[in-house]
């Protein structure tokens, strides 16, 4: 059985002798768009698209309480028929804010699609520049490390992220503090 499970590991690694000598480095997907000032400009205006549509459906919640208590305090006074009336008009304002908010910000909402239209360019931009970095250094494979991607443990030789950013026209200085060779905007904005 050993000679079994050893012949196999040995074909196993015989065959895939070409993953050893395949080259790979990975990016800071993360630090990369941080550092680019389109990214940055994007971020600022879908901010300030959010806050405004929270704004208004704060107010639209306003309205419903302020509907609510002058409900629950005619309520006494009221017939069944305008109790009902009452309820109805409180119930078609909570359907509309509940509306407003899938439109605005619910999947495939209104900031769903802003974000696809100012973030997509800038993420083909750095994915065409990751792909130039990968031809030009002869690289096999390039990770993303950032986002949902999780390495265990990278080491700083194989970060390529500064190698993007030049390709992308941003300039960069060497920042080794705090242990980290991460980099620092020319400018000190960082």
């Amino acid at each position: 059985m050993k000679k079994l499970f050893s012949t196999l590991a040995f074909l196993f690694l015989l065959g895939n002798s070409n993953l050893f000598a395949q080259r790979f480095a990975y990016v800071d997907t993360d630090y990369i768009m941080d550092m680019l000032p389109d990214y940055k400009s994007a971020q600022k205006q879908l901010d300030l698209i959010a806050e405004n549509w929270q704004k208004e459906a704060e107010a639209m919640k306003q309205e419903i309480d302020k509907m609510e208590k002058e409900y629950q305090a005619e309520q006494v006074l009221l017939t069944e028929e305008l109790k009902k009336k009452k309820e109805t008009e409180i119930k078609a304002k909570e359907t509309e804010l509940k509306d407003f908010m899938n439109k605005k910000f619910g999947y495939e909402g209104e900031l769903f699609k802003k974000r696809q239209e100012l973030v997509k360019p800038i993420q083909d931009k750095v994915f065409d520049a990751c792909q130039k970095i990968a031809k030009q250094s002869a690289l096999d494979f390039i990770f993303a490390k950032g986002g949902e991607v999780i390495m265990m443990y990278s080491n700083a030789k194989y970060d390529k992220s500064d190698e993007v950013l030049a390709e992308l026209g941003v300039n960069v200085t060497k920042n080794k503090t705090q242990g980290n060779d991460k980099t620092k905007p020319a400018t000190g904005d960082r």
